[in-house]
């Protein structure tokens, strides 16, 4: 039985379906559930010079918010209580995966839920893979869902 599930949200499709897996394993028993926004600073490096880093920031926030109020907003829905974070990367060379490690380290996870795209080959070496990264280095159980065919 996992008492304490972290659940990383990103607004994706696959990210909407991992939280709806995570309903159903709250569902079974739990103690407390998390979930998380990552909110990646190399992303204002695109940006940097053309624009205010601070009001990327700010933007980047609002929108994580928003993603975890629709995360709470769901669980409420099933009768499910959820605590909301948004983790921010230490600084531009360290990726989402890692951000997310150490909030699950912080938290005391003892399951993590999150979606994937499932992209393999070319695109897969193109964009990289959160959750392959988080799941090669994880120390608990972790629940990849596919994002919907």
């Amino acid at each position: 039985m996992y008492r304490n599930i972290l659940i990383a949200v990103d607004g994706s499709e696959s990210s909407k379906r991992a939280l709806l897996q995570a309903v159903h394993m709250a569902n079974a028993g739990y103690e407390k559930i998390t979930a998380v926004y990552v909110l990646d600073r190399s992303a204002m490096l695109m940006y940097a010079a053309n624009s205010n880093q601070f009001a990327i920031v700010d933007t980047l926030r609002h929108d994580g918010e928003r993603v975890l109020a629709d995360a709470q907003a769901v669980m409420a829905e099933h009768g499910l209580k959820c605590d909301v974070e948004v983790a921010e990367t230490d600084n531009i060379s360290e990726c989402v995966a890692d951000c997310l490690l150490r909030s699950a380290e912080r938290h005391g996870a003892d399951l993590v839920v999150m979606g994937t795209h499932g992209r393999r080959g070319v695109r897969r070496m193109i964009t990289g893979s959160i959750a392959e990264r988080f799941l090669r280095f994880s120390c608990c159980p972790v629940l990849l869902v596919r994002e919907g065919q």
